[in-house]
């Protein structure tokens, strides 16, 4: 993905640090995916669950609040997560053109120091 705030990059792919008590705003920038004069319509994001996990991670308020888009950002404000969890976050974008994508990240949950 480009242009993402904050993520790191593994050979798994994108991931972004989290403690767990950071309520936090992402920004997923789908720019190069998109055919020119392309934009997001709309967006939805399914966060992994784990069983048994205390304290998951969640949005805030709710995705119809938490989850926005501006041309080809996707904005997603997230908040817990246990410590030591790594959780699977999809995107699924509708452009005005008509066309669907969906790209993954993960939130790495733990503690974080300047």
């Amino acid at each position: 993905m480009a242009n993402l705030t904050g993520f790191k990059r593994d050979n798994q792919g994108a991931y972004i640090e989290k403690h767990p008590s950071a309520n936090i705003q992402y920004g997923v920038d789908f720019t190069d995916y998109l055919n020119s004069n392309d934009n997001i319509v709309t967006a939805t994001v399914a966060l992994e669950t784990i069983t048994g996990d205390p304290s998951p991670l969640r949005f805030p308020t709710d995705q119809a609040t938490d989850v926005t888009t501006a041309g080809a950002v996707v904005s997603i404000r997230l908040s817990g997560g246990t410590n030591g969890n790594v959780y699977n976050v999809d995107v699924t974008v509708n452009t005005n053109a008509g066309d669907t994508d969906v790209r993954r990240f993960r939130i790495v949950v733990g503690e974080k120091h300047l």
